[in-house]
C-alpha cells in the first residue's frame, strides 16, 4: 500500500490530512474519534484576540457604570485586561496539556490575530504547554478605506516576527486572499521566517432576510466551488517560494486533496467536510488516496506532489486569470 507520511513544518504526520482549526477540535472526546478515523495532525481551535478584547471592554463598560471606574491614572484599565486574558490564556494552556497527554498525533495551537499588540507573549506559554506547533489566524480586513495598500500586509509580517521572537516551534501563518498583491505577502512571510503558510482562512458571509429586512450570516461552511481560487494560489506559490503551503478552504473530496497536492501542496486541511459527513469521511479520503496511488503506481506523496504546479504543467497559463476571458470567447 502506498505510503502517505508526510513532513510538514518539521514534524512527521501519518498522512497529509489536517483538521483545521474550529469547533471539532474544541473537546477531547472529539479529537479522538478524529484521530481514530485517521487525521494526520490537529489544529486546536483558536484563542480569539478578538474575543478577549470585547470581553475587556464590556467590563469597563460595566465597571464605569457601577462607579468602580477609576481616574486617569488607575489601575484598574490594567488589571481588568490581564485578569481576562489570564482567565482566556489559563483555559486554553489546559486544553492544550489535556490533549497532547491522550493523543499520538501532531497538535498545532491557534492564535487567532488581528493586531501585532504585545498580548502575543501568548504565544510563549502555549509552547510551554507543549503544543507541537502555532498557526497564527491573520484576519485584518481591508474596510478602513483610509488604509494604504499595504498596511494589512505589514501588520501580518509584524505579527508572524513578534511571535517568532518567543518561540522556538515552528509557525504557519493562515491569511486570507484579501491582499492588493497576494504574491508578494506570501514572500514577504516567506521571508520573516514562516514555517509554512495556509491558504485562506475563511469569513461569515453576509446575507439579507428580504422578509424580514434584516442582515444575517450566510454560508457557515465552505462549498467545493470555493476549491478553485485555493488551488490556482497553491499552484502558482508552490512554484515560486519554497515555504511549504497547506491548502485550506473547499476541501470536501478525495479528489480534492488529489489535486492540492499536485499542485504543491504539502498539506490540505479540511473542516466542513468533516461537519457535513462526520469524522468517518476522514478514512474515507485516505482509503480513496489509497487506491487512486496505487492505480497510477506511485508509492509515496512526493513522486507527485507538485507535478501539475505552476511551473511543471505543460499549460501554465491556465492558472492565471486572462484565461478566463479565453475561455468564454471559444465558447458558440
Amino acid at each position: 500500500m502506498a505510503d502517505l507520511t508526510t513532513n510538514y513544518m518539521g514534524l512527521t504526520l501519518h498522512n497529509p490530512i489536517i483538521i483545521g482549526s474550529s469547533g471539532l477540535t474544541s473537546s477531547l472526546n472529539e479529537i479522538h474519534e478524529l484521530e481514530k478515523n485517521g487525521a494526520g495532525a490537529i489544529v486546536l481551535k483558536s484563542l480569539f484576540e478578538e474575543q478577549i478584547m470585547l470581553e475587556t471592554q464590556h467590563k469597563l463598560e460595566e465597571a464605569a457604570k457601577n462607579d468602580f471606574i477609576y481616574d486617569a491614572y488607575s489601575e484598574t484599565l490594567d488589571y481588568i485586561d490581564v485578569h481576562i486574558r489570564d482567565k482566556q490564556l489559563s483555559g486554553y494552556l489546559e486544553h492544550i496539556r489535556e490533549i497532547k497527554a491522550s493523543v499520538m498525533i501532531p497538535v498545532i495551537a491557534s492564535i487567532n490575530c488581528i493586531t501585532s499588540h504585545e498580548w502575543t507573549y501568548f504565544a510563549h506559554r502555549i509552547e510551554e504547554a507543549g503544543a507541537d506547533a502555532l498557526e497564527l489566524n491573520v484576519f485584518v480586513m481591508p474596510f478602513n478605506f483610509n488604509d494604504p495598500c499595504d498596511r494589512n500586509m505589514k501588520t501580518t509580517v509584524d505579527i508572524l516576527q513578534k511571535v517568532k521572537r518567543k518561540v522556538h516551534i515552528p509557525v504557519a501563518v493562515k491569511i486570507s486572499p484579501y491582499f492588493s498583491n497576494l504574491g508578494n505577502v506570501l514572500i514577504q512571510l516567506a521571508g520573516a521566517g514562516a514555517d509554512a503558510m495556509v491558504l485562506f482562512n475563511r469569513f461569515a458571509g453576509p446575507d439579507i432576510d428580504i422578509e424580514k429586512l434584516e442582515v444575517s450570516v450566510a454560508n457557515r461552511f465552505s462549498a467545493p466551488s470555493d476549491l478553485t481560487n485555493t488551488l490556482r494560489w497553491i499552484a502558482v506559490a508552490s512554484s515560486r517560494i519554497k515555504t511549504p503551503l497547506a491548502a485550506s478552504t473547499g476541501v470536501h473530496h478525495w479528489q480534492d486533496v488529489v489535486k492540492l497536492l499536485l499542485t504543491g501542496a504539502q498539506v490540505t486541511q479540511i473542516t466542513s467536510a468533516v461537519y457535513l459527513n462526520g469524522p468517518e469521511i476522514i478514512h474515507q479520503i485516505l482509503d480513496n488516496i489509497h487506491h487512486w496511488m496505487d492505480k497510477k503506481g506511485f508509492n509515496y506523496i512526493d513522486q507527485f506532489r507538485g507535478k501539475l504546479s505552476q511551473n511543471k504543467t505543460d499549460n501554465p497559463e491556465v492558472y492565471e486569470r486572462l484565461q478566463f476571458m479565453k475561455y468564454f470567447s471559444e465558447i458558440r
